[in-house]
């Protein structure tokens, strides 16, 4: 028997039962579309501010989207421009879907509410097919290329203020969690104080203090990851980097802002340290050019901005092909962390996630059952079909939360 017969032969039972399984599905469309948000982070004790997308189905299946930070605006670009779209079609033909919203939205702007709106349904869509296939997310996906995803912690106030005691963070996440990659930002005041156009030795001298305390308490054991949030210009940026290299950080984020990459070609020629670029960014055609620019050797998305799981893959399969790893973006609400936890449990070009402790430690708690938190230094993602997220009940009816619907 020939090889190509043989392998048809064997594969032919697994084949036939995917066919049973497809006929036997019964017909399934969206028949409704809600978003829930709050206006205020104060409205609640958990500081929300996302936005959750949330698709009904005619065979009783509901699934859950997430973006941010502008919650009205991308509530708005749900229901104007999103859901009459969505209703009536078959939400696991997400590909297809995709494809019609993004050509809807590139005939006003590529970017914005719009693609975070997109995000958001993506997202749903990937749990809502998860869910109906009884099956978790990263199966989906291609498998599971990495049974556990190192994570860093970003550290937003919770105990601790990085710039004046970065040593007890660390220590405390080394101990609790076995994380040993910390981010900090410790430029930004100075960015601040200089409307973002110099920055002076004495600046340099004074950020650079939490990055000494770090590698004097912990020398080579840990990565130090450096945010800039695209705060400053080329000049600057060089200062800054020469005035990092005796620390040797993992990577430096975001110091420029994106789009103008023939600059950050420059800086990455000026300095030996690795750029990570960025979580700004929005499509795969955006990263064609950042990729092209051969500037980054860290590339950064965010599910909940840059098109949601669908064009986040795609963006990370077009890194691979230039020989980049990956980074994801995490700081937002909790689906965006379980939603990455399930792409990069399939990616086979993962170097680190984010997660940031005061979430899965303090404010998830208070409105998920069991949340997801890393351990032994890494993250694992959730066996439940979807991206098994579960939210309390009570917290749909929360009564703060503005509630929109869309049906059909």
């Amino acid at each position: 028997m020939k090889r190509r017969q043989f392998l048809l032969s064997a594969a032919a039972p697994l084949l036939a039962a995917f066919r049973a399984a497809a006929a036997a599905a019964p017909p399934m469309r969206i028949t409704q579309v809600d978003t829930v948000y709050w206006r205020n982070r104060t409205d609640a004790p958990w500081q929300p501010h996302w936005t959750w997308v949330r698709l009904h189905t005619n065979t009783g299946l509901t699934a859950i989207g997430e973006t941010y930070p502008r919650n009205a605006v991308e509530a708005a670009a749900v229901h104007a421009a999103l859901a009459p779209v969505l209703l009536r079609r078959d939400p696991r033909d997400i590909d297809r879907l995709w494809a019609d919203f993004y050509r809807t939205f590139d005939y006003q702007v590529t970017g914005g509410a719009e693609m975070r709106a997109l995000s958001a349904v993506d997202l749903a869509l990937w749990d809502l097919l998860g869910k109906s296939l009884g099956v978790p997310v990263y199966r989906l996906l291609g498998g599971r290329s990495n049974p556990r995803v190192r994570v860093y912690n970003t550290c937003f106030p919770y105990k601790y203020d990085f710039n004046k005691e970065p040593e007890k963070i660390m220590q405390e996440l080394i101990d609790t969690r076995g994380i040993r990659a910390i981010k900090i930002w410790p430029f930004d005041a100075a960015a601040r104080r200089n409307a973002n156009q110099f920055i002076t030795p004495q600046d340099i001298d004074q950020a650079l203090m939490p990055v000494r305390k770090l590698r004097d308490a912990f020398g080579g054991q840990i990565d130090i990851l450096m945010e800039f949030h695209s705060n400053w210009d080329l000049a600057s940026a060089i200062r800054i980097a020469k005035s990092l290299e005796p620390y040797q950080p993992m990577w430096l984020e975001d110091m420029l802002l994106p789009g103008n990459f023939h600059q950050y070609r420059q800086l990455a020629e000026a300095t030996s340290l690795p750029l990570t670029i960025s979580e700004r960014m929005a499509g795969r055609f955006a990263f064609a050019e950042l990729l092209e620019a051969r500037a980054a050797k860290y590339v950064m998305f965010d599910v909940c901005w840059c098109g949601g799981v669908s064009e986040a893959r795609k963006i990370a399969q077009m890194a691979e092909a230039y020989h980049l790893p990956v980074a994801p973006h995490t700081a937002g609400g909790p689906l965006l962390f379980y939603a990455t936890t399930h792409l990069t449990t399939a990616l086979t070009n993962v170097a680190i996630q984010e997660s940031c402790q005061v979430f899965y430690e303090r404010d998830w708690k208070q409105f998920l059952v069991d949340p997801i938190a890393p351990s032994d230094g890494y993250i694992s993602a959730p066996e439940a079909p979807g991206f098994g997220m579960e939210v309390q009940p009570e917290v749909w009816n929360h009564p703060a939360a503005v509630i929109q619907t869309t049906k059909a």
